[in-house]
């Protein structure tokens, strides 16, 4: 057993962390809310009609290339709608989406039938029964998986590495799926092994799980070149460098690509999904998520169809606590508030988080102490402090100077800041504003600047310009722009003009409620 290269730290988990409830199959809703983009690249295309019947697995979203993956129905029912809905996008913007009202049959579509002999198929067959089935890294980014089991040219695969630990503090989706479908994993795991001829496999789990570390050994007894191993129980696992240093004791400097070594990293969720989708045909219709936060009545482990409106999950749970308003979609780090229990369950989401107001999970921001706890926590040693300094000062250049594209948004230095500083938003806002400024168009500006909060306590530093919700809006206004690609000259200008407008003027409502 190793341990970690750089950053993280000990990651208690919250008290209403349901770690020893067994996982829960969720009743069907009386609507199911599906939007098209639930996956990194291309969104899916909607291929069904208003008052169309579907069968349970049915492709609803076609995928039109080869970086995209379908959407299917998850349980037999009638299309009503086509439009738009909320995702839970700290914005409040909606995404086009299908909607099926379910008709309780449970009745599968045809089209569903597995693989006779997956282990001695051709990994070109695996890789397109994993894309028609729609299956995903079942984390933040859920980069489509068979492009993931698609090494380049020249590049191959000797060591995959398994994360068995939490993506995030408070949650045990990983540890139910591994005490009660080891075996299942176990079998995607051989799966993903045959697909990119990996001799070896390295399960990683924390240490203290032992009814996890004892399931997945019993299923991997006596299977060539599989190994169950330790963990130390640290955040984040996330991170690719973290977990090659717990499970190889091997460092991967900054910008090091994990195939150069090759390595290949999956997680026992995914591994779980490509079992079903291989032998049972399978699509991913539903995902494992906690609910849990001293603000839910009953936490537990639900295993929700995609699609399943939050409240459906909460009310299942016993509803919330009295004085409790404010729900987050994902855990502690990169959770996201929402502002609606409206908001469906998606391909990516981990968790449903609710906490007391006593908590004190909204703190307001204080200048930042220079105390240092950001450089310690940051897994890829970077300098958040000075990073965020930069990016309010508008020195994006200098911001990339520092590395900023190999920040990998674990979220760990805003957790652990003292002064409650936004910082995983500051940076996922600059990224996009250099990517949109690569691109050739000129990002929005809020105020004249690119000042995202309030003064740090240096003296010369520009003061509040925007909160960390306007942050996002800029960020979306970039990346809408961006990808119209279309829009130029007057229309380009007039686009750009009223995003900053809209920012703008968000910014002077913040300033004025400040005061």
């Amino acid at each position: 057993m190793f341990g970690f290269m750089h950053g993280g730290g000990e990651s208690a988990a919250d008290g209403g962390s349901p770690a020893l409830s067994a996982i829960e199959m969720l009743p069907i809703p009386q609507r199911l809310y599906l939007p098209l983009r639930q996956h990194a690249g291309y969104p899916s295309v909607p291929c069904v009609t208003v008052g169309q019947k579907v069968g349970k697995g049915e492709v609803i979203g076609r995928a039109d290339v080869w970086g995209s993956v379908p959407l299917h129905a998850p349980t037999s029912g009638t299309v009503v709608a086509v439009t738009a809905c909320p995702t839970g996008h700290p914005t409040g913007l909606t995404q086009l989406a299908v909607v099926i009202e379910p008709d309780g049959a449970e009745r599968w579509s045809e089209a569903v039938q597995g693989m006779v002999d997956p282990l001695n198929a051709a990994p070109s067959l695996l890789r397109e029964q994993i894309r028609a089935a729609g299956i995903v890294g079942l984390g933040d980014e859920c980069f489509p998986s068979h492009l993931k089991l698609t090494p380049p040219r020249g590049k191959r695969v000797d060591l995959l590495l398994i994360n068995g630990a939490e993506c995030e503090p408070g949650l045990s989706v990983h540890e139910r799926l591994m005490v009660e479908r080891a075996n299942e994993i176990l079998s995607g795991i051989q799966i993903i092994m045959r697909i990119v001829s990996a001799k070896q496999c390295f399960i990683g789990i924390e240490q203290g799980k032992s009814a996890a570390i004892q399931a997945m050994t019993q299923a991997a007894w006596g299977v060539a070149g599989v190994r169950v191993q330790g963990v130390p129980a640290m955040r984040p696992h996330g991170v690719r460098q973290q977990l090659v240093a717990a499970l190889t004791g091997k460092n991967l400097s900054l910008g090091a690509r994990l195939l150069d070594r090759r390595l290949l990293v999956h997680n026992v969720s995914t591994a779980c999904s490509i079992h079903d989708a291989v032998w049972r045909g399978r699509p991913l219709l539903s995902r494992v998520l906690t609910v849990a936060g001293g603000g839910i009545a009953r936490p537990a482990n639900l295993e929700a169809l995609i699609g399943t409106p939050l409240r459906h999950l909460i009310d299942h749970c016993g509803g919330l606590q009295s004085g409790v308003d404010q729900l987050f979609l994902g855990g502690p780090l990169l959770g996201q508030a929402v502002n609606t229990q409206d908001v469906p369950v998606l391909k990516s989401s981990t968790a449903v988080l609710s906490f007391l107001p006593a908590a004190g999970v909204a703190k307001p921001q204080q200048p930042c102490i220079r105390c240092g706890r950001c450089v310690e926590a940051c897994p890829m040693g970077l300098v958040p402090a000075e990073m965020a300094r930069r990016v309010r000062k508008g020195q994006l250049m200098r911001v990339a100077e520092l590395q900023l594209h190999d920040c990998t948004e674990c979220g760990f230095c805003g957790f652990v800041c003292p002064s409650h500083i936004p910082l995983l938003d500051t940076f996922r806002y600059a990224k996009w504003v250099l990517q949109a400024e690569k691109w050739g168009r000129q990002p929005p500006s809020v105020g004249g600047g690119h000042a995202l909060s309030e003064r740090d306590g240096t003296a010369g530093e520009p003061a509040v310009v925007a909160p960390p919700a306007v942050v996002m809006a800029e960020a979306v206004a970039v990346r809408e722009e961006v990808t119209v690609g279309s829009a130029s000259g007057k229309g380009a200008r007039a686009v750009r003009a009223a995003h900053a407008a809209r920012a703008a003027k968000a910014a002077k409502a913040s300033r004025d409620q400040a005061k």
